[in-house]
């Protein structure tokens, strides 16, 4: 028997292995152990995207071999052998929730994203397309801080051209598809759409930086009423000195309504309670009164009690009144009755001779 044919019969027998076998007293196998399951989610990044010009962000670049051209087939079959870089751009002034669902889409494109964001500068944006809210520097750091941006590139060129996709090692760029005019084009994004190098992103409806500043254009008085009240000045607000005093009254007389309202409510609510309490005083002396005739009946009712004390006390009255009447008959008595009979002297006789003192005695 070869050596090879006596491993695998000794393999095919079942044994227990050792902790040695097992490779469970290297100190390799037990950090093996100790690691993840593949399929479980690696922690939050706990630290800002760094710029374009900062060594993190330069030593992921260079390490990215651009000489392996990516397609879109790759990208998405997820075999792709390095990181993919998404590049997307824009102005991103007021960061709301609309520019994070697009760069959510940006960053899940394909497995396995290394998102670029480049934000255009206030020169550009403001000779460009118009006035921001947000300064430059306020709206790099909300996109450092977005958890999608593996990183932000300063003062982006507000036309992408193959020199800059060769330098950043561009891979895919992230746009919606609406075309975005400039200054010697209608879309922008045309060259880059030719090249087989987009990917679109939708659009969140109902939510964009023109929408906020309409909502505030809107109700600007109301706005500017919230802030005086808080403490900012008329020049703060660049408000003139009559508007101001203006804005304060209504100020003022929008807490005496708020606290007529709060009056009247604590009114309604009293109203309730007193009404509440008067139904349940109600119900109790309806109570009350149903037991209190029920118990008036029985004592003053033609067979209530009163009534039968008044019979009983009306029968002893009249039996004391009125006693029993003498037996008037002899033969009632239970014995001889005596002699009624009695002698009287009349003043004619004498006593002696049936005369007393000078009158005839009688029998009566």
């Amino acid at each position: 028997m070869s050596e090879s044919e006596g491993d695998r019969l000794s393999n095919d027998l079942p044994r227990k292995r050792t902790r040695a076998e097992a490779g469970l007293d290297s100190q390799e196998s037990n950090s093996t152990l100790m690691r993840p399951p593949i399929n479980q989610k690696k922690p939050a990044s706990c630290i800002q995207a760094p710029f374009s010009d900062e060594q993190s962000a330069i030593d992921e670049r260079e390490r990215t071999d651009y000489s392996l051209r990516i397609t879109k087939e790759l990208a998405a079959s997820g075999s792709s052998p390095r990181p993919i870089r998404v590049y997307s751009d824009g102005v991103y002034d007021m960061f709301h929730s609309g520019h994070a669902r697009q760069l959510m889409q940006a960053k899940n494109v394909f497995p396995n994203v290394y998102l670029i964001v480049g934000v255009a500068s206030d020169d550009d944006v403001h000779s460009l397309k118009g006035k921001t809210v947000c300064s430059e520097n306020e709206r790099y750091e909300a996109l450092r801080h977005c958890r999608y941006v593996d990183e932000v590139f300063r003062a982006c060129p507000w036309v992408i051209t193959k020199d800059f996709l060769k330098l950043h090692k561009i891979d895919f760029v992230a746009h919606d598809d609406l075309p975005y005019g400039g200054t010697c084009s209608e879309d922008i994004y045309k060259p880059i759409k030719d090249m087989g190098m987009f990917v679109t992103t939708q659009r969140t409806e109902g939510i964009s930086t023109s929408d906020v500043v309409a909502r505030i254009v809107r109700d600007y008085d109301l706005y500017v009423r919230r802030n005086l009240a808080r403490g900012y000045t008329a020049k703060d607000l660049n408000v003139g000195y009559f508007k101001e005093k203006t804005y304060l009254l209504q100020n003022k007389v929008d807490k005496v309504k708020l606290k007529a309202k709060s009056y009247q409510a604590k009114g309604r609510d009293l109203v309730q309670n007193l009404e509440q309490k008067s139904n349940d005083l109600m119900t109790r002396w309806e109570e009350k009164s149903r037991d209190f005739i029920g118990n008036f009946l029985l004592l003053f009712s033609r067979d209530g009690k009163i009534n039968q004390l008044w019979q009983e006390g009306k029968g002893k009255i009249k039996q004391a009144i009125s006693p029993q009447s003498s037996p008037i008959h002899e033969d009632d008595f239970l014995y001889d009755p005596p002699n009624l009979k009695m002698p009287r002297f009349d003043d004619t006789e004498a006593a002696g001779s049936g005369y007393y003192n000078g009158r005839r005695r009688t029998t009566l």
